[in-house]
């Protein structure tokens, strides 16, 4: 037997993870969600156990999401012969997608209170840190990444766009951190 909607699932999924930036975690509901996706009440607890669950498969669903663009960063900075302007540029262009970027900082919040969100809440950081230390050493890589976090959420609360060119003489004064830094 083959089911009517085989993608109802996903598309649960999807709703969830739209409504994350304008609602936030704690204002989801099935009905909000069920809405979202054009499907009944029933569905949402059909797939999902609770509102938790789906939430939590929402975030895992925002933890790939955050695997493949941090791919994107890496191929980037491999290809590049100028890291704190390649790194610039790529912070920038992450304000292209500000959904993406609320429902990480979400997560953040989330994971304090939920420590079963803190892997997921770690993708991020820990990812850009994996990147970033064959360039850079351990680090300085942390403190890029910290100083990333920074900027990203700085600019999402003000509304404010990022000038690559501002961005890239912290980012080279960071790269040149000393391993002895990180004690």
């Amino acid at each position: 037997m083959t089911p009517r909607d085989p993608h109802r699932r996903q598309r649960i999924l999807d709703a969830a993870r739209a409504l994350i930036p304008t609602h936030g975690i704690a204002g989801l509901t099935h009905r909000l969600v069920a809405a979202e996706a054009g499907v009944p009440v029933g569905s949402t607890t059909y797939y999902f156990a609770d509102l938790a669950d789906l939430t939590e498969a929402a975030l895992t669903d925002t933890a790939a999401a955050t695997r493949e663009a941090l791919a994107h960063w890496s191929a980037t900075l491999g290809r590049s012969t100028d890291l704190p302007a390649a790194l610039a540029a790529l912070a920038a262009e992450c304000l292209a997608h500000p959904d993406q970027l609320l429902t990480v900082n979400e997560l953040y919040l989330a994971s304090t209170r939920l420590p079963e969100l803190r892997p997921l809440a770690r993708v991020w950081f820990d990812g850009l840190v994996d990147i970033l230390t064959p360039h850079t050493g351990p680090a300085a890589a942390r403190a890029i990444t910290i100083f990333l976090d920074g900027t990203l959420l700085h600019a999402l609360t003000t509304g404010s766009a990022l000038d690559t060119a501002e961005l890239t003489a912290p980012i080279a004064a960071l790269t040149r951190l000393t391993p002895g830094a990180d004690r």
